[in-house]
């Protein structure tokens, strides 16, 4: 090779290189904080991670697995995640709380509708309404959304008097199998399965979940920091387009959409995580509720009635404001969030 080609080989290097990293440079990275572990309703982000669909979009994204909707809120106003999944009670007691905090996320799209939260008893306890708890002992770790929320279920059924037994995670329904509390708080899709597994009958098991007891509290919802908002609103844009474009082929197919789940935790019970994600979806995600509403959207009435019951049963620092934590403009439009399934007749 002579000195002309070999220059004009190292110039077509240079540029191939110059190109390579332009086009690097076009993927917005977004590190994603899941507010739970890899378990059924994880599919929903997963599945588009998965697919290539956040990549199509020129993002690079990672996802992590998550301990509760508190630490998710914390490590995304932390700005160690950029984006993340959380609880709106715990979004808005957060925003309460730390009214000077630089970096409080907002919500940018609603997911579960309905908040997950229910009350569980077991049958032989004597427990079969609401009003029945009172006086009783319930099992639930400190931080869990139900057990946070529970004074505005009590309020709303004349619930009196409970006692709280606190513990980790992995005993609460262990607790309530073999007496230890009258009743328990937590995500039905997670706690009834739970009593399952350690040997309830799902004939056996009470449940009340708070959006059928006079609870109207919205659920988890997709989370950004303001940095996030302001540095890159096209690729919080983006993310929801994509996000809404898996959702949708998760819930018209959602048995397929757990292997995705799968490739991330080797040891999850296929057939329980199946389970548990079509659970979430008819409970929370496509609920009666979310058609009346849209998936994605919120009422600004029902926000607004949200943060002043968080407001009273969190005890908060400062008043809830509905406008703060809630952020809509970046929703992608109504024919992408036509992801619900059809209802059933």
């Amino acid at each position: 090779m002579n000195k002309r080609h070999l220059l004009q080989f190292a110039a077509a290097l240079t540029l191939g290189a110059a190109l390579g990293g332009a086009q690097a440079q076009q993927s917005t990275p977004i590190k994603f904080q899941l507010d739970w572990r890899f378990e059924g309703p994880s599919a929903l982000f997963l599945t588009p991670l998965a697919k290539g669909y956040f990549k199509e979009a020129k993002l690079d994204v990672s996802i992590d697995a998550g301990n509760g909707s508190g630490g998710a809120v914390t490590r995304v106003a932390s700005g160690t995640y950029d984006m993340g999944f959380a609880d709106l009670a715990a979004l808005m007691e957060f925003h309460a709380n730390n009214p000077d905090a630089p970096n409080k996320p907002v919500a940018v799209m609603m997911v579960y509708n309905n908040t997950p939260a229910a009350v569980m008893a077991l049958k032989k306890s004597g427990i079969s309404k609401p009003a029945d708890l009172s006086g009783k002992k319930l099992g639930a770790p400190v931080f869990d959304a139900g057990r946070r929320a529970f004074p505005i279920f009590a309020k709303a059924n004349g619930v009196s008097n409970v006692t709280w037994v606190s513990m980790d995670p992995p005993l609460r329904e262990t607790m309530l199998v073999r007496g230890d509390v009258d009743a328990i708080t937590g995500f039905s899709f997670t706690s009834l399965l739970n009593l399952e597994a350690r040997g309830a009958q799902a004939s056996d098991v009470v449940l009340f979940p708070y959006a059928d007891y006079g609870v109207k509290l919205y659920g988890n919802a997709i989370i950004a920091t303001p940095k996030m908002i302001k540095e890159h609103p096209e690729a919080v844009r983006a993310f929801l387009k994509a996000f809404a474009r898996g959702a949708k082929e998760v819930m018209a197919n959602p048995d397929a959409a757990i292997e995705y789940v799968k490739q991330r935790d080797g040891i999850i019970n296929v057939e329980l995580e199946k389970r548990r994600l079509r659970l979430a979806i008819d409970s929370v995600i496509a609920s009666p509720d979310a058609r009346a509403e849209g998936f994605g959207r919120v009422v600004p009435s029902r926000l607004a009635l949200m943060a002043s019951q968080v407001s009273d049963a969190f005890n908060t620092k400062t008043r809830v404001n509905p406008d703060a934590v809630w952020n809509p403009s970046f929703l992608p439009s109504a024919a992408e969030l036509n992801v619900l399934p059809p209802a059933r007749k």
